[in-house]
């Protein structure tokens, strides 16, 4: 099979869908791969080193979209590349499709099969092509938000840590998924009070367990949402359901309660956010205010640390991508049903029910 990676065209996309050992790996199994001139510059790997590797650098993003079978990135297509694809073409991704109403109508259109890294599961349930930047995204959300509580750049001026004498700042995470614990991780590094609030309670008890007495753990219920968030600092939203859009916990009459300066992150962006308030941000310009509290949701946090981004995403996709190139498409997901949850579009129809139902169209099983 023939593989193309474009370079990214998001504001700041910085990360490329293969490092040149996983594009090695491809051609050890028979598979060419194309890539688009400088598209692992961001993250550090030059032409030469794809070269090296065995892949093939096209003269343009056109001629890489032209030659494969089967185009992998980071991020979803922008509705100016959708023109790119062909029918039966395959697209594999972060997709996020049920934010993202009119890029679906478009790849629907081309009558692509999109594979979504984000609803690929694993055998235990698990979701390994996510976990790798839900981690990243995590750890640095809590120090986004330490950045942002500082007054220079528009917070209350705390400082998570606290000093002898002066109490540490409150830090309340909204999920405890792999987000909600890589943010709790680093809050409790940084020294702050940490509350962690769930739906699950044995999440909470893992939790709990780890840290013995050293965050608190509420279960999800408006009025302990209310209390955590209107106490808190930093706010950091970690709520996750797949393929589907992001619950909306903190409406705006509840931003509105909040202390003035105090910070959101809200990684769930991608899901369309767990506040009310929340709409997706750039690197470019990742802030905005509502009711005096800063709010950061930028879509695609892990491209400010590129390299170690690529890597860890190759290291998860890279055993998917071998296989759907070696077995094809069809055979791979009908042997694997973790895989066949990935795919989210196949010949024009919804085949995840997270994005059908988000924009009312028809669900049809992939299987």
């Amino acid at each position: 099979m023939i593989i193309g990676i474009p370079k990214e065209l998001k504001d700041h996309e910085y990360r490329v869908g293969l490092t040149p050992d996983g594009a090695a790996a491809l051609r050890q199994s028979g598979h060419e791969v194309w890539i688009e001139p400088s598209a692992g510059q961001g993250s550090g790997f030059s032409d030469d080193e794809y070269r090296k590797a065995g892949a093939a650098i096209a003269g343009s993003k056109d001629e890489v979209f032209k030659r494969a079978a089967l185009i992998m990135k980071v991020k979803e297509p922008l509705l100016s590349e959708c023109h790119l694809f062909r029918s039966g073409q395959v697209l594999f991704t972060y997709l996020h499709l049920a934010s993202l109403p009119d890029l679906t109508k478009a790849l629907l259109e081309k009558k692509i099969t999109a594979i979504a890294y984000e609803t690929t599961a694993a055998k235990d349930g698990s979701l390994p092509m996510l976990r790798p930047m839900s981690e990243i995204a995590g750890r640095m959300s809590v120090q986004i938000g330490a950045h942002y509580l500082e007054k220079t750049h528009g917070g209350r001026g705390v400082l998570l840590a606290g000093v002898p004498g002066v109490e540490p700042g409150k830090v309340a995470v909204l999920g405890a998924g792999v987000v909600g614990a890589s943010a709790t991780r680093i809050a409790v590094g940084m020294g702050a009070q940490v509350t962690v609030i769930n739906l699950d309670v044995e999440r909470l008890r893992l939790l709990d367990d780890l840290y013995q007495g050293r965050i608190v753990t509420r279960a999800a219920s408006p009025a302990a949402i209310e209390q955590a968030v209107c106490e808190a600092d930093l706010v950091i939203g970690a709520v996750l359901v797949p393929g589907a859009k992001a619950p909306k916990l903190v409406p705006r009459s509840l931003v509105s309660q909040m202390k003035p300066g105090s910070v959101v992150v809200d990684v769930s962006v991608d899901q369309g956010g767990c506040f009310e308030t929340t709409r997706p941000t750039t690197h470019s310009d990742p802030t905005y205010v509502v009711d005096g509290v800063l709010h950061y949701c930028v879509a695609n946090m892990p491209v400010v640390v590129p390299r170690t981004s690529t890597f860890a995403l190759t290291n998860a996709t890279l055993p998917y991508l071998v296989r759907l190139a070696s077995e094809g498409v069809d055979r791979a997901i009908r042997s694997d049903p973790g895989l066949a949850k990935g795919v989210n579009l196949k010949d024009g129809q919804v085949t995840c029910q997270g994005v059908a139902e988000a924009h009312g169209l028809r669900f049809t099983p992939v299987l």
